[in-house]
């Protein structure tokens, strides 16, 4: 029997469909062990936690379920859950705009034609290179009511200085003192964004009799806006994890091994209270459903600033 001939066409369609299921298979063969991990070590622990969160699991009996009792629970009954909501709020409010702010104005200042401009930026960005840890006990240190120098330059001045971290009122602007010292990465991304702010409109400004400031608030800051943006968003989500820093600061000065935020709880953010109840207290259901809320509050808040950024965000394609 005469074997059937096949146009010319349907061998070319043929090959290359071979050519392109051979790509592609390369192509995942090469991504599968970025797969593999993506899957196991995000989205098994994501979903694991997520049915721990609905039930009492306490690493050494089976997990039980009990539905919304940890969501209740922590609503309602958990002494400490408004107070480290309260704390998170605080930092995410106040200190991580004084952060921004302050990364901001270095990188301005950084920007001025000065001898020795480079070295100042090495300087400034040098904080961000030290480890949370080792410059946590450091400020403890600088901070000591005591002992440290910062209260000793201020009694020479003749003014009192405050407790800091042994002090509630004073414990987290210490900390906003610690943040602003390791302000570099976020100074370094505002610099970048400073040096690519197109001079050809600030010169622009500048004819039209614009001022120094008026240049600065109409021209570099909407040029700026998109680093805002990414520094805006990545400072909160960083912000609602706190928890090296004001750890090692409030079991430093207490004296004691993992305690709740000392002095009197001002210490106490919320992933220090998660830790708290999965890894001292091992009630890993009511940790997973700690988890699950905090990321929540995160995907709600990035999502309310993505949105609202539609109105003061500019780039320069969508003008």
């Amino acid at each position: 029997m005469a074997a059937t001939a096949i146009s010319p066409a349907a061998a070319r369609a043929r090959r290359r469909r071979r050519r392109r299921t051979r790509t592609y298979g390369l192509a995942f063969l090469f991504l599968s062990p970025w797969i593999v991990g993506f899957l196991l070590f995000l989205v098994y622990p994501m979903v694991a936690s997520l049915y721990f969160s609905f039930t009492h699991y306490d690493l050494l009996n089976s997990p039980r379920w009990i539905g919304l009792a940890n969501y209740k629970y922590m609503l309602e009954n958990d002494p400490f859950f408004w107070q480290a909501v309260r704390n998170t709020a605080w930092m995410i409010v106040i200190g991580l705009p004084l952060r921004l702010f302050w990364a901001l104005m270095t990188a301005t200042l950084l920007t001025m034609k000065v001898s020795g401009q480079r070295y100042y930026r090495t300087l400034y960005y040098l904080p961000t290179m030290v480890p949370p840890v080792a410059a946590a006990l450091a400020f403890t240190y600088l901070l000591n009511p005591d002992l440290g120098p910062v209260n000793g330059v201020l009694a020479h001045l003749g003014i009192p200085g405050p407790l800091w971290f042994f002090d509630p009122s004073w414990s987290k602007p210490a900390l906003v003192l610690l943040s602003l010292w390791g302000a570099g990465d976020a100074m370094i991304i505002y610099l970048a964004g400073l040096l690519d702010v197109p001079q050809t409109q600030i010169e622009a400004a500048k004819i039209d009799g614009a001022n120094a400031v008026r240049r600065y608030w109409h021209v570099t800051l909407p040029s700026l806006s998109p680093v805002i943006f990414f520094t805006l968003v990545t400072g909160l989500i960083w912000t609602f994890q706190t928890f090296t820093e004001a750890y090692v600061a409030g079991n430093t000065t207490s004296g004691q091994k993992d305690t709740l935020g000392e002095p009197q709880g001002s210490l106490l953010f919320y992933a220090i209270w998660l830790y708290q109840q999965g890894f001292r207290y091992f009630n890993m259901g009511y940790a997973s459903a700690l988890a699950w809320v905090l990321f929540g509050a995160t995907m709600l808040c990035t999502l309310v600033l993505i949105k609202s950024s539609e109105r003061w965000v500019h780039v320069e394609g969508n003008q």
